[in-house]
């Protein structure tokens, strides 16, 4: 009830849905204290002037949690290690950044003595799951409220309304206003023309893409990058050693210019809805790319199997907001092992849109050229592949013959 609420945390990201929810708490929940946080996953200069629209909102204080580092070690590279892409294109960029900024929502909550947190995710979406998972994980007895679920209002047209009404300025209006989150992973485009799939993406028009340029508008002359991995973890471009935001940093202006990385797909939301996104992705598409280079020469065929086939599986986990749960530290822990020998460098070649591989070494390599090769050797007796056929094509033979018999009677 509202008389129990003194005191909210609210998961701020200063765009149109939560700008709104400051006042509206503050109108419904007996003029709570609301507190902001803002956790700082590389959205650039979307964070400028946060604390004075926070605070001219009706906010008491603004948390800034600066997690860029954070979240690319310890959730975007795992990801990446994982070879975990959601339906095939999607490279979860949304995804892993709820669960490491609701971990420091519910931290700062519990240091706070807040008696609630709140976040602006709608009801049709994955984010309230993302959000509220891992609020549950740690801190399990804290309320949450999650006004698109209560309150009276039913479009972002009437969101501005209500921002209007209530002198809350924004950035955005209502011939433009794409649905965007932002990070240093990626930017993703939702709705207006593009909840029909029918619509073509605008590429091509001013100011859609903000991370690179369409295929069409890349230079003509190819770009060559050379990633050098240490134990599936990127660790220096073209032989300079980098962190890991470096790294990504590196990877979005190279892969942008050369127009590396859009993804257009209607994705299967877990609420259990079909939704059209656009994503930009280049230095993530770059990464993934890069990284299974590598492995293709530095794992087993049979570990690969495996690890290809829990893939799909840890896409869906990190996609449904279940980060911190057993099984996904089961899973990572596999992931972990299989990344010993993933170690070496990767060159490709960026064209117009295309990651096209242009060598890869490793001082574990499981490629051996003497066994692989066209040319005399004298590792591989050819004579010896009739054995195998012979056996490996036995069950063939057998049913054949019996089908044979069969049909003479």
């Amino acid at each position: 009830m509202a008389q129990e609420i003194k005191k909210v945390v609210l998961a701020y990201s200063g765009g149109l849905d939560t700008s709104i929810i400051i006042p509206w708490l503050k109108e419904n929940y007996n003029n709570c204290e609301v507190i902001a946080v803002s956790g700082d996953v590389g959205q650039g200069t979307e964070l400028d002037g946060l604390e004075e629209k926070a605070i001219k909102t009706g906010a008491s204080k603004l948390y800034i949690e600066h997690l860029t580092e954070e979240f690319i070690r310890d959730y975007v590279f795992p990801t990446v290690q994982a070879g975990a892409i959601y339906e095939n294109r999607y490279m979860l960029g949304t995804s892993f950044a709820r669960p490491i900024i609701a971990k420091r929502i519910a931290e700062i909550a519990l240091a706070e003595g807040a008696d609630a947190i709140c976040h602006g995710c709608t009801g049709k979406g994955n984010d309230q799951v993302r959000f509220e998972l891992a609020i549950k994980a740690f801190a399990p007895d804290m309320q949450i409220i999650a006004p698109w679920r209560i309150w009276n209002i039913k479009s972002r047209d009437e969101e501005i309304d209500y921002a209007e009404a209530h002198n809350i300025p924004l950035k955005i209006n209502r011939e433009t206003n794409y649905s965007k989150d932002k990070n240093i992973w990626h930017l993703s485009h939702e709705g207006l023309d593009l909840e029909d799939p029918a619509n073509e993406p605008q590429y091509e028009k001013p100011g859609f893409l903000e991370l690179g340029v369409s295929p069409l508008q890349a230079p003509d002359k190819p770009t060559y990058v050379t990633i050098h991995f240490e134990k599936g973890v990127p660790t220096a471009i073209d032989g300079k050693e980098m962190g890991p935001v470096e790294i990504v940093e590196t990877l979005n202006k190279l892969g942008g210019e050369n127009g590396i990385g859009l993804a257009d797909l209607v994705e299967n939301r877990l609420v259990g809805m079909k939704s059209r996104g656009v994503y930009e992705t280049p230095g993530g598409a770059i990464l993934y790319h890069a990284h299974e280079v590598l492995e293709t020469i530095t794992i087993d065929k049979e570990t690969a199997r495996v690890k290809q086939y829990l893939s799909i599986k840890f896409a869906d986990i990190v996609y449904n907001g279940q980060w911190y749960t057993p099984l996904r530290e089961a899973m990572s822990a596999f992931v972990t092992e299989t990344q010993k020998t993933v170690t070496g460098d990767v060159k490709l070649k960026l064209y117009k849109g295309n990651i096209i591989n242009a060598g890869v070494t490793s001082p574990y390599t499981l490629y051996d050229e003497e066994v692989a090769t066209f040319d005399e050797d004298n590792v591989y007796n050819q004579a010896d592949s009739a054995g195998f056929i012979n056996l490996f094509g036995l069950p063939i033979k057998v049913r054949a013959k019996l089908e044979q018999k069969r049909n003479q009677k």
